[in-house]
């Protein structure tokens, strides 16, 4: 019979012999876009939609999401990457992110929904050169690997604020969120940037969700309003936005959620707060 640890050092070390804590993970070091300023001059930049879908990692080996966990994708998938560091956003088509959040949590993998799946490779991670070689690269990557499913995000140059406002109008359109705008001379870098820009037609924010604020007339009963509080400290109310099943079975106190807005008043409120989404801190 095996003796039994007599110390909690030694049940702990006898745990992670046979697996059965959880492996810790390192949270990758990204590059993040700011805001873009209200008519930016494309001039230098080089242009692409703004995916919505769920940031992915390859490191050469492992796909992981942008909090550093490994994602469950199928080894079939997973074989036909390339063998090193790739940036990008898995994506299943405008106005499918529901489905696609719950299609790439899974544990178990479902190998015939990924195959609707596309990964969308907008960077390389720790490449030398500027944004506009490592561009051309991928593209050569992506077109050495001859796998479908993988792309490379198409990268525009456009020449001045109405170009780049007719092609926000026709993604918007589209159902597209909007566009993403990365200086061509930019070398690689990480954290929060101004190299990385975002254009959409309202911004957004994220705010913690501080209390529940009960509904009157039509919403009695049930969600009038989110108390929450955003990244600047500013408490407000966030009313508008939620589907009848969101206000029935509202964001739970201490969820993260987006939300729009169109600019903030001179206290920092943000103005026509409108509900986005939850917000998933695992991805």
């Amino acid at each position: 019979m095996h003796q039994l640890p007599r110390t909690r050092r030694q049940f702990i070390a006898a745990l992670a012999a046979c697996g059965c804590l959880p492996v810790a993970h390192a949270v990758p070091a990204l590059l993040h876009a700011q805001t873009a300023p209200a008519g930016i001059v494309p001039a230098g930049y080089l242009v692409s939609e703004k995916y919505h879908g769920v940031r992915a990692v390859w490191d050469g080996r492992v796909l992981r999401f942008r909090s550093g966990r490994a994602i469950a994708a199928p080894a079939d998938f997973v074989a036909r990457l390339p063998g090193v560091p790739l940036d990008g956003e898995l994506w299943l088509g405008r106005g499918r992110f529901e489905a696609l959040s719950g299609l790439v949590r899974r544990q178990r993998p479902d190998a015939q929904a990924w195959r609707e799946l596309r990964y969308m490779g907008f960077e390389l991670p720790g490449e030398g050169g500027d944004f506009a070689s490592r561009a051309r690269r991928i593209a050569a990557l992506v077109r050495h690997q001859g796998f479908a499913q993988l792309q490379a995000v198409e990268q525009l140059s456009l020449d001045s604020p109405r170009t780049l406002q007719r092609r926000l109008d026709e993604v918007v359109a589209a159902g597209g969120e909007g566009l993403m705008l990365h200086r061509a001379d930019a070398r690689y870098e990480t954290g929060r940037s101004a190299s990385l820009l975002k254009l959409k037609p309202l911004h957004d924010a994220e705010a913690r969700v501080l209390g529940h604020v009960a509904g009157q007339v039509r919403h009695a009963g049930r969600l009038g309003a989110l108390r929450v509080r955003n990244a600047q400290g500013v408490d407000f109310l966030l009313g508008s936005g939620f589907s009848d099943a969101q206000r029935d079975s509202p964001p739970a106190i201490g969820t993260l959620v987006s939300y729009t807005h169109r600019g903030v008043t001179a206290d920092g409120v943000p103005r026509f707060a409108s509900f986005l989404r939850v917000r998933s801190e695992h991805f």
